[in-house]
């Protein structure tokens, strides 16, 4: 009987490990390209062929996820921080945020980031890994 315990033990143990808190089908994700602000073409928000959405690159905000916080305007803030960073970006007008990630960041900042975007209006988000060594 000890044995089948430690059996059922470890399988609620795997189970809890292996299971997915948020389902990632649930983020909205689309492709997309960021152009040079100072050329001639089509306009903000305008596609560029192959449902790839085309944005000014003066019109967005580049923000650096860090583990420890996020790095915007070379100013580093600590992720708590993150509302106010929104509100700011809100409040000047900018809708497009390109987020870098650096590689040891965790699934659940991003989340977080996303969500905290999202629920200010912010919704054209795009993601590019930082070059750095990986694993």
């Amino acid at each position: 009987m000890t044995a089948l315990a430690d059996v059922l033990f470890q399988l609620l143990i795997f189970f809890m490990l292996s299971a997915s808190l948020i389902a990632y089908s649930m983020l909205p994700l689309r492709s997309g390209a960021i152009r040079d602000g100072g050329g001639k073409g089509e306009s903000d928000g305008a596609t560029g062929g192959a449902g790839t959405t085309v944005t000014d690159a003066s019109a967005t905000a580049v923000w650096t996820l860090n583990p420890d916080g996020i790095t915007a305007s070379g100013q580093h803030f600590a992720l708590p921080r993150l509302t106010a960073l929104a509100d700011a970006l809100a409040a000047q007008g900018t809708r497009n945020v390109l987020v870098v990630l650096r590689p040891e960041v965790p699934v659940q900042d991003v989340v977080t980031v996303l969500e905290t975007l999202s629920a200010h209006g912010i919704d054209a988000v795009q993601i590019a890994e930082a070059p750095g060594d990986r694993r």
